[in-house]
């Protein structure tokens, strides 16, 4: 007769489960602490932040915070567990068949399964569920890069077997996610992958030019573009029209402003009432200053930037070139998309429509963080302890 685990001893478990050690090489514990402490500090200024919306909305104050959590973090954490078993060569043989998966979910957006949603057509509707694939198409360029500059890196600086084809690769997701449209992560995808081919001691002549090149092309399709004029024209003058195409950018510097230095209270913002947009997902950082005020939001951007230079300093440590160029990569991949949100609300860039990562509402974005988590959390395994 066996004997029932109790619930404790199933988390337990699970957790062991989920920090695999494999063939008996330590993990970077330390890494997967912090991991769970955004985690859940994500999920607390989420249930705060989405209370009012989700209750006008579908009549359940954490409806946002459930869908986070199961959808999220509950499915993230078993592709954690997956991507942390397996050894993460495997992930080097098959960046070709990721990437090319990616770029197929990409084309199928515009299928019959292809949801519009927020003008625009970014999601998919898969088994009564909708999913962004340009969430998983970053961390797929991600691998592919890392596989592409390290099979490469006797000939990094060479145009014709490196350059150019990383251009022709990096045009292709880039259009089919304008497309959508989704300018923002299009510049997003771009500033990741100069970073990566930066980092894997490429060219700079070659970078100066595509960054002459793409900003001429970003400048008229901000010029062809009314909406994304306005924000740029915001950007420029925040006082032009409060109460119009100036709205978002004013209330979320209200929020922040308002905080002071002790904040609100947790719980307690004002303009989560149906003032400021986007309060679970792009504003969400300007809610976080509210209700925390100067001193604590300090504190937790202290934490939360000091998570990703635990990762960074695993690339320093890294078994070999994929696994340093992957890490830089999702590296380089958490601090554009961290920074971008930030300068957003603090008006020190045109807003962007980026989300906080680990903290902003988003099942897609947390489920496929949290399964490139898995694979950093895998090399760790490996890393030199030099």
């Amino acid at each position: 007769m066996t004997n029932k685990l109790s619930w404790q001893q199933k988390i337990k478990r699970f957790f062991n489960w989920l920090i695999y050690r494999g063939d008996g090489k330590e993990p970077d514990y330390t890494l997967f602490v912090l991991l769970l402490v955004i985690l859940i500090l994500g999920l607390i200024f989420l249930a705060s932040a989405s209370s009012v919306i989700s209750f006008d909305e579908h009549h359940d104050p954490y409806y946002l915070f459930k869908r986070q959590f199961f959808q999220g973090i509950f499915f993230g954490l078993i592709l954690f567990a997956i991507t942390s078993h397996v050894h993460y060569n495997f992930f080097k043989k098959n960046a070709l068949f990721l990437l090319s998966v990616g770029i197929i979910l990409l084309v199928l957006v515009f299928s019959g399964i292809g949801l519009e949603l927020l003008g625009g057509r970014r999601w998919l509707n898969l088994f009564g569920y909708s999913f962004q694939p340009a969430e998983y198409v970053k961390i797929a360029l991600i691998i592919y890069l890392a596989a592409w500059f390290d099979s490469r890196s006797n000939n990094i600086k060479s145009f014709k077997i490196t350059f150019l084809p990383f251009l022709i690769l990096l045009c292709l997701v880039v259009i089919l996610i304008l497309l959508q449209p989704d300018m923002g992560t299009a510049s997003l995808l771009v500033a990741l992958s100069i970073t990566m081919y930066y980092l894997a001691g490429g060219q700079v002549g070659f970078l100066l030019s595509l960054t002459a090149i793409g900003s001429v092309i970003f400048y008229f399709l901000i010029k062809n573009s009314s909406y994304r004029a306005a924000r740029l024209m915001v950007f420029l003058n925040p006082e032009l029209d409060p109460q119009g195409i100036g709205y978002h950018i004013n209330q979320a510097m209200l929020a922040i402003g308002s905080g002071g230095i002790f904040g609100r209270g947790l719980g307690h913002s004002r303009q989560k009432f149906n003032y400021l947009p986007e309060v679970a997902g792009d504003s969400i950082f300007a809610i976080i200053a509210e209700e925390l005020g100067f001193i604590f939001t300090f504190l937790f951007l202290l934490l939360y930037f000091y998570f990703f230079y635990r990762i960074l300093q695993l690339a320093f440590k890294a078994p070999d070139n994929f696994s340093k160029f992957f890490i830089l990569g999702f590296f380089s991949l958490l601090i554009w998309q961290s920074f971008l949100n930030i300068m957003a609300m603090l008006g020190l860039i045109p807003l962007t429509g980026m989300p906080l990562p680990f903290i902003s509402y988003g099942s897609s974005s947390l489920a496929m963080l949290l399964a490139g988590m898995g694979i950093i959390f895998n090399i760790s395994k490996y890393r030199t302890h030099n």
